[in-house]
């Protein structure tokens, strides 16, 4: 029997009030027919000078807004206009557990509580180091491995904590609460996710920070990955994630809406692409690891004047074909129906691999100018992109794709 949005809404307003048992508390989406003034809204307790305050922090498209309300009248004030902003999910940690809550388009909560299996101690610092969208301490990175047994990022994982902190960054900019499905889970899925840092974090950031129903897979052809996966999954309890045993190009899955591809080796992040374009999936993101498929192209056929002064050497020749088989990519992307982009997404310090292929569906048609500069560039240096031919778009028959609706 669904509960009563009154009664939820006053046992959310208790929680967010409790000086003493908040943790943190995250709002994001929107019901039908309202506009939040922000993207996401956080409200945690901290500690000042002036004694501890409830903590609010708005983001907007483009930076965090902070301010600080005196437990009290002032909190009160706070909390009952976040309240009436229109968040459709909310999400409340708490030391004695947590809150799940998501309005339905008929104005209906659908609501989740669980206990906290181990004690959770509270940050209550104003001065934190950097914003994060994970706290470094969350118990689950030290399930994944990431973390030691003392919750400390480990030396040799920091490199890849940070990647996978950008990586989110970037995903939390292109999913726009107006462009998520409603009616359903969110489905995601990782291509080629390996140990699943990744996936674990999308996961996590996802479903209990902004506090969306999700539906994520991650695929590996590996059996030793799924079986670690899953089991770590299930210690955590996370039951809207999955793993499967299978290729990028032929694992079971039905569709989605967000895909993901952090390092997939080679061709293998052309496989990626092309199954989320079969799929029409609204979101790609895509950071590319080696590039061995045009390297091989370019060294076999011969160069176009005037750049054999670049390719003779091999480090120079290597970097051209990185920078053209992503060019390639990001332009088949576009002919596919996607806004795509080539942007860097963490600095070259912590990976070599640091350019990140982001791109949303639209459905429109091939921009034909596009597609021009495509065959000369293809035609110019000899190359068949292998993305190309999973598309079936390569040859002189390629032809421009017509509108086409987004998958929701």
């Amino acid at each position: 029997m669904a509960e009563a949005l009154a009664s939820v809404l006053a046992e959310l307003r208790a929680l967010l009030l409790d000086g003493e048992g908040l943790v943190r508390a995250t709002a994001s989406g929107r019901q039908r027919n309202t506009s939040p003034p922000w993207r996401r809204l956080e409200l945690r307790p901290v500690s000042l000078k002036a004694g501890q305050r409830l903590q609010r922090v708005a983001y907007d498209e483009r930076q965090a807004h902070t301010s600080n309300a005196a437990y009290g009248d002032e909190a009160a004030a706070m909390v009952d206009e976040a309240l009436s902003q229109g968040f459709a999910n909310w999400h409340v940690e708490s030391t004695g557990g947590t809150l799940q809550i998501r309005i339905t388009k008929k104005g209906e909560p659908m609501v989740s509580r669980s206990k906290q299996a181990a004690p959770v101690e509270r940050e209550l610092s104003h001065n934190r180091a950097k914003a994060r969208l994970l706290d470094p301490a969350d118990p689950f990175w030290q399930a994944i491995g990431i973390a030691d047994a003392d919750g400390r990022i480990k030396p040799t994982k920091q490199d890849k904590f940070r990647q996978v902190e950008e990586f989110l960054r970037a995903l939390d900019a292109v999913l726009k609460p107006e462009q998520l499905p409603s009616d359903r889970p969110l489905r995601v899925v990782d291509l080629g996710c390996g140990n699943a840092y990744l996936t674990f974090a999308a996961y996590r950031f996802l479903a209990h920070v902004r506090g969306l129903d999700v539906d994520m897979v991650g695929v590996d052809v590996k059996r030793q990955a799924r079986e670690r996966n899953s089991a770590l999954s299930a210690q955590l309890g996370w039951g809207g994630l999955r793993f499967l045993e299978g290729t990028i190009a032929e694992a079971p899955l039905d569709g989605a809406d967000v895909v993901l591809a952090l390092h997939a080796c080679d061709t293998a992040t052309d496989d990626a692409l092309a199954r989320a374009v079969a799929w029409k999936a609204r979101f790609v993101l895509a950071a590319p690891c080696c590039h061995h498929d045009l390297q091989k192209q370019l060294r076999a056929a011969e160069t176009p004047a005037p750049y054999g002064l670049v390719t003779r050497h091999g480090i120079l020749r290597e970097r051209l074909a990185d920078a053209l088989t992503d060019a390639l990519r990001a332009a088949l992307m576009r002919l596919s129906g996607y806004r795509a982009e080539i942007v860097e997404f963490i600095g070259s310090e912590h990976t070599p691999r640091n350019t990140l292929l982001r791109a949303t569906f639209t459905g429109g048609a091939g921009d034909k100018d596009v597609l021009a500069d495509y065959r000369a560039l293809i035609t110019e240096w000899k190359v068949r992109p292998r993305l190309a031919q999973l598309l079936g778009l390569e040859g002189a028959g390629l032809e421009l794709p017509k509108a086409g609706d987004a998958g929701f």
